[in-house]
């Protein structure tokens, strides 16, 4: 098999394993709907999520090339990385 065939299909397995998982949809889904940058605690709250469980999350969905985390000081803040959605599941984003 082609090498750049294995690694596309490895990212497409973290991809759906990270989606698997309707509380990582419901963020995915907030993060698109919001159409901006959202600080990670505020994500939590609208999707319900306590805060050790939230980090899980997007540590799942980060690790996946979905979200982009960055830090500014005590506050984390992520989006939606639009390239990976376009790249591996394109419509995707669109269906939420």
């Amino acid at each position: 098999m082609n090498i750049e065939l294995k690694k596309d299909d490895e990212i497409r397995v973290r991809i759906f394993k990270a989606l698997s998982d309707p509380t990582r949809i419901e963020i995915i889904r907030t993060l698109f709907k919001a159409n901006k940058e959202m600080a990670c605690g505020e994500v939590g709250e609208v999707c319900a999520v306590s805060k050790s469980n939230v980090s899980y999350h997007f540590r799942t969905l980060r690790e996946a090339g979905l979200i982009i985390v960055r830090r500014d000081a005590q506050t984390k803040f992520t989006r939606i990385d639009k390239t990976t959605f376009h790249n591996y599941l394109p419509g995707f984003l669109e269906t939420l």
